[in-house]
């Protein structure tokens, strides 16, 4: 059988053809080795999460070659069969309902070209950092902004909270209704990203006073910031009488609670002491460190149920999530919030910071039928593929290149599919970003030695010329 990305009337260039070739002949026996083979491993070293203000690389034009030559990749937004969306969120894919997702910032967002093709092949979007809560409290991260602390009431007490920016999230989600409003045929969508997790929290919320030098607040107190941050959020954007009500299909509630060193909760203690050398970045948890418990994560999905739309998704979402002792670890953590009263959780966010040959398809098979054993709904929420070895930038390295991301994908989009006939909710699949050139990756690659080009990156669909590569075809589905 044919990849799906090499079809007649494509054109994909004479060159990547003669190199793709052999390995089209030997596809299923590539298939079936894939299945059996590589170890997705990991030395115990954490990785930086690709949920970072620095993940966003401003760079244009990757040195991508553009395989397509000047042929335009649009045709028409409200009517193009070959849109991404289509095929995934079909019959032959995941499914009419599967989520097609994209995360977009607020510089990519006024890229007119990226954003043609996000309204042309996706029907959904992630805001990458700004509806974080250090976007949320004006990025004063070092500490609490004059004037912000005001009163509010949460159950009939008046407790004091700092004020919430909104106006970063507005102006994207603003851009997205008006765009939906022009086109009542073609909807995107919005996942909430994300209402609790150890990054990218000011070190001061969790301080008395709201003062980063103060003593820690009971958990009590915590808890009480903790449940009106949440109220907050849900209302303002979900609420009966938010203008964004509908808009969002689903909610990453927690993000990255288990720890890749032990496989269990994220403590206070991942650096080794009490100290936090990084408040801002660090993997230590201080969520765990005044709770010192899961009871934080228990409460985040209660309160989530109590105060988000009924419609809107509650998830979980982490990473290097087909690593045999933290899948253990994070579905303890998927039991623990389904056996708590008054929670909700209707999936798990697989994040798929891949490498490309990594995990095996064994290996993501199953931990994709594991998650939704226990929870339900599985995504692929932040999907992207990193390169290991070193690629020049001629014609053919490319090519190649393009050729063994291509087909590890395709061999992932199989496996999802037929986890998807077995029985199992796959629910879609979301890319961290659209384009190659603005990837997290360029900013941080541990492969390469940290970001000093000498392994080239090219982890999404669309090249630096925003033009399709041959991973795009790989998930569309073809009767040819």
């Amino acid at each position: 059988m044919r990849p799906a990305w090499y079809r007649t009337g494509r054109n994909i260039g004479l060159l990547t053809v003669l190199l793709i070739l052999p390995a089209m002949m030997a596809g299923c026996d590539k298939f079936i080795e894939m299945l059996g083979a590589g170890a997705y491993e990991s030395d115990g070293v954490e990785e930086p999460s690709a949920d970072t203000d620095a993940a966003s690389s401003s760079e244009t034009g990757d040195g991508a070659q553009d395989l397509r030559g000047d042929e335009k990749v649009v045709t028409d937004i409200l009517d193009n069969p070959d849109a991404l969306y289509v095929s995934i969120a079909s019959e032959k894919g995941l499914g009419p309902d599967a989520i097609v997702g994209a995360a977009v910032n607020r510089e990519t967002i006024n890229d007119e070209k990226l954003m043609e093709l996000v309204h042309t092949h996706f029907n959904a979007v992630t805001l990458e950092n700004e509806l974080k809560m250090d976007c949320m409290l004006g990025y004063s991260n070092a500490v609490c902004p004059d004037g912000s602390i005001h009163d509010e009431e949460l159950n009939g007490e008046t407790i004091q909270v700092p004020t919430l920016d909104h106006s970063r999230a507005d102006e994207m989600l603003d851009k997205i209704l008006a765009w939906n409003s022009e086109h009542p045929g073609r909807q995107l969508r919005v996942r909430g990203h994300v209402l609790v997790w150890h990054s990218q929290a000011p070190e001061w919320f969790f301080r008395e006073d709201y003062d980063a030098s103060g003593d820690y607040v009971s958990k009590e107190v915590l808890d009480k910031r903790l449940e009106w941050y949440i109220k907050s959020m849900l209302e303002y954007y979900t609420g009966e009488n938010s203008r964004y009500k509908g808009l969002f299909y689903g909610w990453d509630v927690v993000n990255e609670a288990v720890s890749d060193a032990t496989g269990s909760y994220r403590t206070d203690t991942e650096l080794g002491d009490d100290s936090l050398d990084d408040p801002v970045h660090s993997i230590k948890s201080t969520w765990w460190h005044v709770y010192q418990s899961n009871e934080f994560i228990l409460n985040a999905f209660r309160y989530a149920n109590k105060y988000a739309a009924p419609e809107v998704e509650l998830y979980y979402n982490d990473y290097n999530e087909c690593i045999d002792k933290k899948s253990a670890g994070i579905a303890e953590l998927l039991q623990d919030v389904k056996n708590a009263p008054g929670t909700r959780i209707d999936g798990f966010g697989m994040q798929g910071h891949y490498s490309v040959g990594s995990p095996s398809a064994a290996q993501f098979d199953k931990a994709l039928r594991k998650y939704g054993e226990v929870v339900g709904k599985v995504m692929l929420t932040e999907f992207d593929l990193k390169a290991t070895e070193k690629t020049g930038d001629s014609d053919a390295e490319l090519a190649q290149a393009y050729e063994k991301q291509a087909e590890y994908l395709g061999t992932l989009y199989e496996v999802m599919k037929q986890a998807g006939k077995d029985g199992t909710d796959v629910g879609g699949i979301t890319t961290w970003g659209v384009i190659d050139s603005n990837s997290w990756l360029q900013t941080y690659n541990p492969a390469g030695g940290g970001a000093d080009g000498s392994i080239k990156q090219y982890p999404l669909l669309f090249d630096g010329n925003y033009e399709p590569k041959p991973a795009f075809y790989s998930l569309i589905d073809s009767d040819e």
